[in-house]
Parts: C-alpha cells; structure tokens; sequence
C-alpha cells in the first residue's frame, strides 16, 4: 500500500483568494509562461485529481492513458513542470506545489500591459475604472 505524504511540506497549496483552485497568478506571475502545452495538461490533470495537499499517486501508465501521451511525452511534460516548481515528484507520488511569489523586481519588469491595472499600480475597483470614464460608480 502506498503510503501518502506531502513531499514538500512547506509548499502545501491552498485555495487562492479568487473563486477557483486554479490560482490567477499562474498568468499573472508568468509560472507557466515556458511550460509547454503537454506541461499544462499534465498540470491540469495534477490540480484535477490531487487532495486537499495536492498529493496524488497516479502512475505513469494512467497519467499517460488519460491524457492520450506516449511515456516520453509524459516524461517531457512533467520534467518541464519540476524545471518551473509547480510539483514535486518521488514516484509514484506527485504533489502540486503552492505558488512562490515573484522575485523582486518581478512585476516591474513586466510590460505596462502585463499589469494588473495597466499602469502598473494595484487592481481597480469597477467604481474606480468607471469613474475614470464619467461613469459614476459606487
């Protein structure tokens, strides 16, 4: 039987702030801008089927039935997954791990359009944004 247990204790995941268990800052914060897209399947698949702690044990024969791969591929796909620290993996045990904030620096090297508000400040209200148009608001 195999035995379950979080492989990076420090990096349990947790629900985001934001409705779903699919964090915005995957995008936001570039974590999957060079994952490639077997990558994010797998890791689709990975935040589909894990637990609370973002442990499963699926093997590499199911993972890759599942998501219609060849071995090599699911190989390639989790390798780019461990190389951009979104899991971790002994087999069979895989764990998705929370997401680490940016370094410094991060956000100001994004382009203007790449932040949050587009000029490079916190998120807006709908008031806020709107007001700026004469739409009023709140």
């Amino acid at each position: 039987m195999i035995r379950k247990r979080p492989l990076r204790p420090d990096r349990l995941r947790r629900p985001p702030s934001q409705f779903s268990w699919i964090d915005h800052r995957l995008v936001r914060d570039r974590h999957i801008q060079n994952v490639p897209p077997d990558g994010l399947a797998l890791y689709l698949f990975l935040l589909t089927v894990a637990d609370a702690e973002g442990l499963s044990y699926y093997s590499d024969a199911r993972c890759a039935a599942l998501l219609s791969m060849d071995p090599d591929r699911l190989a390639t796909a989790r390798c780019s997954l461990l190389r951009a620290d979104l899991i971790a993996y002994e087999p069979p045990l895989y764990q998705v791990l929370s997401l680490v904030p940016p370094g410094p620096g991060a956000a100001s090297s994004r382009p203007p359009e790449d932040r949050r508000d587009g000029r490079g400040g916190e998120a807006a209200s709908i008031a806020e944004i709107l007001s700026r148009f004469g739409g009023g608001g709140a």
